[in-house]
């Protein structure tokens, strides 16, 4: 069985792709929902100022503006209806996945399986509706006081923004469910990828002009794309690398007859917290910034103007609490998404046992050892190419588009793609191998 998989996989070519109908039909609609997606970040509010909106989001774009501009492919800065792309439903499904280890309703519907889910899902999407018009009201609000960016000030503008950026969001939500269900890949991740890749080939012509000015040396730009390949191609082995447990089952009798003990592995991710950590971080680090500009905006000054001075972006105590924030969250969220406990009772119940080591309570402490020792390497890892480009444009002064998130967002996102189009592949070769043993079974007969 082994073998056939593996000589499937060795015949997947592109060639293989054109004459799989249904991967083909789910490519089309996959990227026929991205180009509406792209269409919609071009679709301003109404009653916005355009010119006055780009002068105000140049003197914030080094928030938490900038960051959530490079997700949502630059339809912050021209405030479309897209604004918010699906951040909101992002945030909800972090919110929700980490009360489900701490509520004990939410964790008795996880375990009930598909139905259970169904329920977390559509709450889910509730509280995706409460940050959506939580968030497109304070955008109103912020965009009314920030100057002379709306044409008419009042309660239809709030009231029309509201509604406008809280259904582009739903929108959003729906196309990614649409996606994930019909394309491939997954609908949320690849809108969020679609975003940070549309505004790749404008940063690289824009670096390349400075580079033809004078402003940046040849050489740097050579040695930053060249740098740039071994830190995708070290994104992916790190993302890939596994830390499997041996697990063995005993011999087990069915009827009259005796089965052998079996083998398998308990894979654990190196990096089991994602991209999660450095979005966090960033966040946290960045909104300090963002009050502080909205404050000068106003004419004001405070304590936040003070601390941005100190923890702004590229200044030494960013980077250093920008590394803490990472290394924290990063054992916080596998904490929260990888239950010891649970996977040990798992084991034991189907009576799988990892050898050398007691099932229950001992398994549970050795898997826990394992993984918060793997964690500290996938810490390190996120830590390391999340700091690259901060030094970069820190001390090269080089306009570095591409930041360790979006990096490891579409690395991420790349890779799941691909392994879902191999896994249609081989359903799609393994069914015409099918089909030729029946075909050639009927013409024995």
């Amino acid at each position: 069985m082994a073998s056939a998989a593996e000589q499937l996989a060795a015949n997947i070519n592109f060639g293989a792709i054109a004459k799989a109908e249904e991967l083909k039909k789910r490519i089309w609609f996959t990227l026929g929902a991205l180009i509406v997606y792209r269409l919609g970040t071009y679709i301003p509010l109404p009653g916005i100022d355009p010119e006055a909106l780009r002068q105000s989001f140049q003197s914030a774009a080094g928030g938490v503006l900038g960051l959530f501009n490079m997700f949502a492919g630059g339809a912050v800065e021209r405030m479309a209806i897209f604004a918010l792309n699906i951040m909101p439903y992002i945030s909800a499904s972090i919110i929700i996945q980490l009360l489900t280890s701490v509520v004990p309703t939410l964790e008795a519907l996880k375990k009930e399986g598909e139905s259970g889910r169904k329920v977390i899902n559509q709450y889910t999407r509730y509280l995706t509706v409460v940050l959506a018009v939580f968030q497109s009201w304070g955008i109103a609000v912020g965009l009314q006081s920030a100057g002379n960016i709306v044409q008419e000030p009042g309660l239809f503008f709030v009231v029309s923004t509201v509604i406008t950026l809280t259904g582009g969001t739903l929108f959003l939500m729906w196309l990614g469910e649409q996606i994930t269900a019909r394309g491939i890949g997954n609908g949320s991740s690849l809108i969020i990828f679609a975003g940070i890749v549309a505004n790749l080939p404008s940063a690289l012509a824009g670096t390349l002009e400075l580079g033809r000015q004078g402003a940046i040396s040849t050489g740097l730009i050579l040695g930053v794309l060249v740098m740039a390949v071994g830190v995708i191609y070290f994104c992916v082995f790190m993302e890939r690398a596994q830390r499997r447990l041996l697990i063995n089952y005993p011999k087990r009798q069915v009827g009259n007859r005796m089965y052998e003990g079996q083998t398998s592995f308990l894979p654990l991710k190196l990096n089991t917290s994602g991209v999660i950590p450095p979005i966090f971080a960033s966040s946290l680090l960045l909104l300090p910034a963002t009050i502080a500009s909205f404050q000068a905006n106003q004419g004001g000054t405070g304590i936040l103007s003070t601390i941005t001075a100190y923890v702004g972006h590229g200044r030494p105590l960013y980077m250093l609490l920008y590394a803490a924030l990472i290394i924290f969250f990063a054992f916080f969220y596998t904490a929260i998404v990888f239950n010891p406990q649970e996977t040990a009772d798992n084991l034991k119940k189907h009576g799988g046992f990892i050898p050398g080591i007691r099932p229950g309570e001992r398994t549970a402490d050795f898997i826990d050892y394992v993984l918060t020792r793997i964690t500290v390497i996938g810490a390190a890892y996120l830590t390391v190419v999340c700091l690259i480009p901060e030094f970069l444009i820190s001390y090269a002064a080089l306009p570095f588009y591409f930041g360790g998130t979006s990096l490891l967002i579409v690395v991420s996102v790349t890779m799941d793609t691909v392994a879902q189009i191999h896994g249609h592949l081989l359903a799609h070769q393994y069914e015409g191998l099918v089909k030729k043993a029946k075909l050639r079974g009927a013409r024995r007969r």
